[in-house]
């Protein structure tokens, strides 16, 4: 087959081809034996490899696998050797590979080891195949292999493999028409390079479970709120996860800045959700339509503020809502006692009144704030 880079499906964009072999499947227990990258570009195509001396034993059976053993990488450079040039032959482009999340979370491991930061956009052929060919049931490279007509050197070595994946994106403009393969190419590219001061690392302290997220764009404009019972999964599906929409690429493009804020659970999250968006009325939000029937205010028809339990795991947060306003949640009643007193009162929230309503309708289960601190789990049950 011959060697040529195809601006036409790609355009401007540098590519190379990865590959990796290692002594397991855990980025935290197993290290790198080989890797092998064909750089693709205006320039040309050009290929390098290097086995790593993974400094820990290569397990039996990934020995027959791949046929590296201990002998042959006694000796080779560790990877912080090989790192910062590695790093210069990555950096800035495309980074394709079957299975890339494996690929990609080895070097970010090895990477960050030595305190590097590697962070590409990422495009998965496994991911790219089931998108463009969605009637075959295997996608994995010795399915390529066999369908596409590839030709295989040295299957399970890591430059033989990435050779493969180079192969099978050469192959791909006779495969499929042009519009159409350059459309899922854009939506299967997984954005690691964020803008502004948003970086994948910040994206590990986002919370795991329930909460509330915004989005700001230039000058600090608000663009976006959102929630989720996985607000992590979630941010990495808008600012690193495939593009499903034309909609969703603008949005991705604008955004410069994130917060979010822990609800400990889903009501939490519905109220912090809607009074974000009545208070920042981000651009991309439909700010909840108004009709006569609704009320301007509403009379309370409690004494005081009340509270409401939610769980989530062994966490235990506790929300109050005085006067049909939000005023946030604590991890303990004495300090949600203090959130009435330390809340600036303001004006009634349609939104409140309208989700509390519902769930009040449905069985909520709400108690003065006003109770002691003694008072048993089971009465403040959701």
């Amino acid at each position: 087959m011959s060697e040529q880079f195809s601006p036409q499906v790609a355009p401007d964009v540098p590519i190379v081809f990865v590959d990796l072999e290692t002594t397991g499947g855990s980025t935290s227990e197993h290290r790198i034996t080989e890797i092998g990258v064909v750089e693709v570009g205006p320039a040309g195509v050009s290929r390098w490899s290097s086995l790593i001396d993974p400094q820990q034993p290569i397990p039996s059976f990934i020995q027959q696998l791949t046929g590296i053993t201990n002998e042959m990488v006694r000796g080779a450079p560790t990877f912080d050797a090989v790192a910062p040039a590695l790093l210069e032959r990555l950096k800035g482009k495309l980074f394709v590979a079957h299975n890339a999340s494996f690929d990609r979370g080895f070097l970010r491991s090895e990477f960050r080891r030595v305190g590097l930061a590697f962070d590409p956009d990422v495009l998965c052929t496994v991911r790219l195949s089931r998108a463009l060919f969605p009637a075959e049931k295997r996608h994995g490279l010795d399915a390529l292999v066999e369908r596409h007509a590839l030709v295989p050197s040295d299957r399970h070595r890591a430059l033989a493999d990435a050779d493969l994946i180079w192969q099978f994106w050469q192959r791909l403009p006779t495969l499929v028409p042009l519009d159409a393969l350059r459309a899922q190419i854009e939506r299967t590219t997984r954005r690691y390079r964020l803008a502004g001061d948003i970086a994948e690392d910040l994206l590990d302290t986002a919370p795991a479970g329930c909460g509330v997220y915004a989005f700001y764009g230039e000058n600090d404009a608000p663009l976006y709120v959102g929630r989720s019972v996985r607000v992590r999964q979630r941010l990495r599906a808008h600012l690193s996860g495939e593009r499903r929409s034309s909609k969703d690429m603008r949005l991705a493009q604008q955004i410069r800045r994130v917060e979010w804020r822990a609800t400990g659970g889903e009501l939490g999250a519905m109220l912090a959700e809607a009074q974000w968006i009545a208070t920042l009325r981000p651009g991309q939000n439909r700010l909840p339509r108004v009709t006569k029937s609704d009320p301007a205010d509403a009379p309370w028809p409690f004494g005081g503020p009340i509270v409401f339990e939610e769980r989530e795991q062994a966490e235990r947060v506790f929300h109050v809502v005085d006067r049909w306003r939000y005023l946030g949640h604590a991890p303990s009643l004495g300090e949600a006692a203090l959130l009435p007193g330390s809340a600036l009162a303001g004006a009634f929230e349609l939104a409140t009144y309208r989700i509390l309503q519902s769930h009040l309708a449905r069985g909520l289960r709400v108690m003065p704030l006003n109770v002691s601190t003694d008072t048993p789990e089971s009465s403040l049950a959701v």
